[in-house]
Protein backbone atom coordinates (compact mmCIF):
# COMPACT_ATOMS: atom_id res chain seq x y z
CA UNK A 1 0.00 0.00 0.00
CA UNK A 2 1.19 3.54 -0.60
CA UNK A 3 0.51 6.56 1.53
CA UNK A 4 0.39 10.17 -0.03
CA UNK A 5 1.13 13.38 2.23
CA UNK A 6 -0.66 15.90 0.51
CA UNK A 7 -0.33 19.85 1.92
CA UNK A 8 -3.04 22.32 1.11
CA UNK A 9 -4.04 25.58 2.53
CA UNK A 10 -6.55 24.90 5.87
CA UNK A 11 -10.01 26.64 4.22
CA UNK A 12 -13.15 25.28 3.36
CA UNK A 13 -13.17 23.26 0.21
CA UNK A 14 -9.77 21.81 -0.49
CA UNK A 15 -10.38 19.10 1.40
CA UNK A 16 -13.33 18.34 -0.95
CA UNK A 17 -11.39 19.52 -4.13
CA UNK A 18 -8.41 17.01 -3.04
CA UNK A 19 -10.79 13.94 -2.84
CA UNK A 20 -13.25 14.80 -6.25
CA UNK A 21 -9.98 15.17 -7.70
CA UNK A 22 -8.90 11.58 -6.80
CA UNK A 23 -12.42 10.43 -7.56
CA UNK A 24 -12.25 11.76 -11.39
CA UNK A 25 -9.49 9.63 -11.41
CA UNK A 26 -10.61 6.43 -10.40
CA UNK A 27 -8.47 6.39 -7.09
CA UNK A 28 -10.36 4.33 -4.22
CA UNK A 29 -9.62 5.93 -0.48
CA UNK A 30 -8.44 3.22 1.44
CA UNK A 31 -7.66 5.16 4.55
CA UNK A 32 -7.62 8.88 5.24
CA UNK A 33 -6.53 11.18 7.83
CA UNK A 34 -6.58 14.86 8.01
CA UNK A 35 -5.74 18.19 10.13
CA UNK A 36 -5.20 21.92 9.70
CA UNK A 37 -3.04 23.90 11.72
CA UNK A 38 -3.29 27.72 11.20
CA UNK A 39 -3.05 28.20 7.87
CA UNK A 40 -1.79 24.68 6.33
CA UNK A 41 -4.15 21.48 6.02
CA UNK A 42 -2.34 18.22 6.22
CA UNK A 43 -3.73 15.07 4.59
CA UNK A 44 -2.53 11.74 4.15
CA UNK A 45 -4.28 9.60 2.45
CA UNK A 46 -3.77 5.28 1.43
CA UNK A 47 -5.18 4.73 -1.77
CA UNK A 48 -5.94 1.89 -3.85
CA UNK A 49 -4.02 2.88 -7.16
CA UNK A 50 -0.98 4.65 -6.72
CA UNK A 51 0.11 5.46 -10.31
CA UNK A 52 -3.43 7.00 -10.98
CA UNK A 53 -3.10 9.66 -7.78
CA UNK A 54 0.57 10.37 -8.73
CA UNK A 55 -1.19 11.73 -11.95
CA UNK A 56 -4.20 13.00 -10.72
CA UNK A 57 -1.84 15.12 -7.77
CA UNK A 58 0.38 16.26 -10.43
CA UNK A 59 -2.43 16.84 -12.93
CA UNK A 60 -4.24 19.42 -10.32
CA UNK A 61 -0.50 20.55 -9.38
CA UNK A 62 -0.80 19.47 -6.38
CA UNK A 63 2.51 18.26 -4.61
CA UNK A 64 2.64 15.28 -2.28
CA UNK A 65 5.13 12.76 -0.98
CA UNK A 66 4.63 9.30 -1.02
CA UNK A 67 6.19 5.90 0.92
CA UNK A 68 4.92 2.81 1.14
CA UNK A 69 2.90 1.45 4.46
CA UNK A 70 2.75 -2.24 6.08
CA UNK A 71 -0.37 -3.65 7.18
CA UNK A 72 -1.35 -5.68 10.23
CA UNK A 73 -3.99 -7.95 12.13
CA UNK A 74 -4.13 -7.53 15.71
CA UNK A 75 -6.27 -9.21 17.74
CA UNK A 76 -8.99 -7.80 19.86
CA UNK A 77 -6.91 -8.60 23.04
CA UNK A 78 -6.47 -5.04 25.27
CA UNK A 79 -2.84 -5.36 25.45
CA UNK A 80 -2.20 -5.81 21.26
CA UNK A 81 -1.52 -2.36 20.53
CA UNK A 82 0.60 -1.51 23.06
CA UNK A 83 2.34 -5.17 22.49
CA UNK A 84 2.74 -3.83 18.43
CA UNK A 85 4.04 -0.72 19.18
CA UNK A 86 6.65 -1.87 21.92
CA UNK A 87 8.42 -3.72 19.83
CA UNK A 88 8.65 -1.85 17.03
CA UNK A 89 9.97 1.10 19.74
CA UNK A 90 13.01 -1.37 21.30
CA UNK A 91 13.48 -2.89 17.52
CA UNK A 92 14.39 1.27 16.64
CA UNK A 93 11.51 1.46 14.03
CA UNK A 94 9.63 5.05 14.16
CA UNK A 95 6.02 5.31 13.76
CA UNK A 96 5.43 7.77 11.34
CA UNK A 97 1.52 7.39 10.93
CA UNK A 98 -0.95 4.39 12.08
CA UNK A 99 -3.97 3.84 10.19
CA UNK A 100 -7.99 1.84 11.46
CA UNK A 101 -8.37 0.14 8.05
CA UNK A 102 -10.66 -2.34 9.51
CA UNK A 103 -12.42 -3.52 12.58
CA UNK A 104 -14.19 -7.30 12.22
CA UNK A 105 -14.68 -10.47 14.36
CA UNK A 106 -10.95 -11.41 13.26
CA UNK A 107 -9.12 -8.29 14.51
CA UNK A 108 -8.29 -5.33 13.71
CA UNK A 109 -6.52 -4.08 10.74
CA UNK A 110 -4.07 -1.19 10.79
CA UNK A 111 -1.73 0.22 7.52
CA UNK A 112 1.37 1.80 9.50
CA UNK A 113 4.25 3.61 8.07
CA UNK A 114 7.53 3.43 9.54
CA UNK A 115 11.27 5.07 8.84
CA UNK A 116 12.57 1.30 8.52
CA UNK A 117 9.99 -0.96 6.95
CA UNK A 118 12.26 -4.24 6.55
CA UNK A 119 13.47 -4.36 9.86
CA UNK A 120 9.04 -3.84 10.78
CA UNK A 121 8.31 -6.44 9.12
CA UNK A 122 9.65 -8.83 11.78
CA UNK A 123 7.41 -7.43 14.21
CA UNK A 124 4.20 -6.80 11.82
CA UNK A 125 1.89 -9.97 11.68
CA UNK A 126 0.50 -10.35 8.05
Amino acid sequence: MKEFTVNLANRPGMLASLTETLAKAGVAIEALAAFGLDDEGYVRVIVDNAEATRQALRGAGLSSTERKVLTTTLSHRPTSLSEMTRSLAESGVNIEAMYLLNSCADGLEFAVAVDEPDVARAYLQP
